[in-house]
């Protein structure tokens, strides 16, 4: 005789009903928590500031430096005598929540746009911005430049030179890899400005290459993205990519 089947095990969220049951939760799992409930994605480089309450990241940082904690613990640091390292898990909590890793947890900045009233419709070129972001597979740094080209048309939204670096800075203060990293950025401007043409190169070194693994201290990554004018005009793109500033030498 056949064993009776069971019952799957229901292994959806428990919906809360009041926020006071959800306050008693530890503040990473109340984000995660309205995070799955809203059916929206939180990978590393996912921006989740619209989760975020008042208050929460400082527990979170809470949260963080007890965990990292634990990882000194393990990897048999005495951190109690050890006068270097007794505020180490404080400092690299903050440093995550607060710096590196603050285009996650922190909403878009403010940028003003203004109308294309003298209808400019000639290359555009901003750059080399500096960029700082982390491997999402060692969290190691990435550092390097991204320069981008414009070309607008009369509808197009301009905005500041120093907003340029400010979005580069969102986007790039997550943990990810620099070809996602490329893409976000060309998303996030070609939905604010609509150019005819938009291209973005990044150049970076990569320390999970310069400081473990292979510890090749000389390689770099170039990649790019290309949209509209400059991905169907041969031309255009060739005066871009001659006029980048400050390029190393290929």
């Amino acid at each position: 005789m056949s064993p009776p089947k069971l019952s799957p095990v229901n292994t959806a969220p428990r919906i809360f009903r009041t926020e006071e049951e959800l306050a008693r939760l530890p503040a990473s799992e109340r984000i995660r928590y309205r995070l799955v409930a809203a059916d929206r994605r939180y990978h590393a480089n996912d921006n989740i500031a619209a989760f975020v309450r008042e208050g929460e990241l400082d527990e979170l940082k809470a949260e963080v430096r007890a965990k990292l904690d634990e990882v000194l613990q393990a990897l048999v640091i005495d951190t109690e005598s050890d006068h270097n390292t007794q505020e180490t898990a404080k400092r690299v909590a903050k440093m995550y929540v607060e710096e590196i890793f603050a285009g996650r947890y922190q909403a878009m900045p403010s940028v003003t746009e203004f109308p294309n009233a003298e209808r400019l419709n000639e290359l555009m070129i901003v750059g080399p911005i500096t960029v700082r972001s982390a491997c999402s597979h060692h969290l190691c740094p990435i550092l390097g430049k991204v320069w981008i080209g414009l070309l607008p048309n009369e509808h197009s939204n301009l905005i500041g030179l120093s907003k340029y670096t400010r979005i580069c800075d969102w986007i790039m203060s997550r943990p990810q890899i620099q070809e996602e990293a490329v893409t976000m950025l060309a998303n996030e401007l070609q939905e604010r400005v609509k150019p005819d043409g938009l291209g973005i190169v990044m150049e970076a070194d990569h320390f999970c290459m310069h400081w473990r693994g292979v510890k090749d201290n000389q390689s770099a990554m170039v990649n790019s993205v290309m949209r509209g004018a400059f991905l169907k005009d041969p031309n255009l793109r060739r005066e871009f990519l001659s006029l980048l500033p400050n390029r190393k030498a290929g």
